[in-house]
């Protein structure tokens, strides 16, 4: 599912499919995404890059074209590849750059960028 909160420029997208489950924010106030895996216990946070993350407004449109529209084509169809490596537990300076809405997803959990 896909929560759209335009006052607050943060999308949410929950994918509940068992082992597979996660929990996505696009925070465009900060320009990071956050990604907690709840089979690893873990969060990934990247940077929005524009030239492949579209903007806000376009998000809920290209949504309801994927739903009405299955066979539309959008060149935004984003693959992230993140590598295990050097992982940190989020401490103050961390939050206040990732923003509140990132914290109360990755709190208490390794966070790797």
């Amino acid at each position: 599912t896909m929560t759209i909160h335009n006052e607050k420029n943060i999308v949410e997208v929950h994918v509940r499919s068992g082992v597979y489950s996660s929990d996505t924010i696009f925070d465009y106030s900060t320009g990071y995404i956050a990604t907690r895996l709840l089979s690893r216990k873990a969060c990934f946070i990247m940077k929005i890059n524009k030239k492949y993350i579209p903007e806000l407004e376009q998000i809920g449109r290209l949504a309801f074209e994927r739903k009405t529209m299955k066979t539309v084509y959008t060149p935004y169809n984003v693959w992230a590849q993140f590598q295990s490596g050097h992982s940190v537990f989020g401490d103050i300076k961390e939050w206040l750059i990732y923003g509140r809405s990132i914290e109360r997803l990755c709190a208490g959990l390794p966070l790797y960028e």
